[in-house]
């Protein structure tokens, strides 16, 4: 992983965090990169929550990866706050080099010390790939989400 570097986003990385969004057959679906303007006014309410964290792997001067984590204060399990991580991707060209582990890894040891009790995420049933990925690095799939759209 050489000279890596897992950092917060800014709003210049926005352009790089939108195209790997977009970089897969559901983001495909659902992303606009042509149009940033909605990317930057919901960066701009992420970096004013100091419950959010959207951050960049970045190597060589270059954004590779990125990933939100939120932190939930909660009263279920006696008060215990966790966190949701969000939003994983890693560019194309990057995948399968480790990259995903280190920000999972971040994210786990960013859980901890904002005094998370638990790591949550969720994936499309679509991804397998993923799903073993995750499984991998100890995540058990132990509830059924469900989505609304409004």
């Amino acid at each position: 992983m050489g000279d890596l570097e897992i950092r917060p986003a800014t709003a210049d990385d926005i352009p790089e965090i939108v195209a790997m969004l977009a970089d897969d057959p559901l983001g495909a679906q659902r992303e606009s990169p042509d149009d940033l303007s909605p990317y930057l006014a919901a960066f701009e309410r992420l970096a004013g929550d100091p419950n959010q964290h959207q951050v960049v792997a970045v190597r060589g001067g270059r954004v590779i990866g990125t990933l939100q984590l939120t932190i939930v204060p909660g009263l279920s399990r006696r008060g215990a706050t966790r966190s949701i991580v969000e939003g994983v991707r890693i560019h194309g060209d990057e995948r399968g080099t480790g990259l995903g582990t280190r920000l999972i890894e971040w994210a786990i040891d960013e859980s901890r010390q904002q005094g998370c009790h638990l790591v949550q995420l969720t994936s499309d049933k679509s991804r397998m790939d993923a799903h073993r990925f995750y499984e991998r690095l100890g995540f058990s799939a132990s509830h059924t989400g469900f989505k609304l759209q409004l």
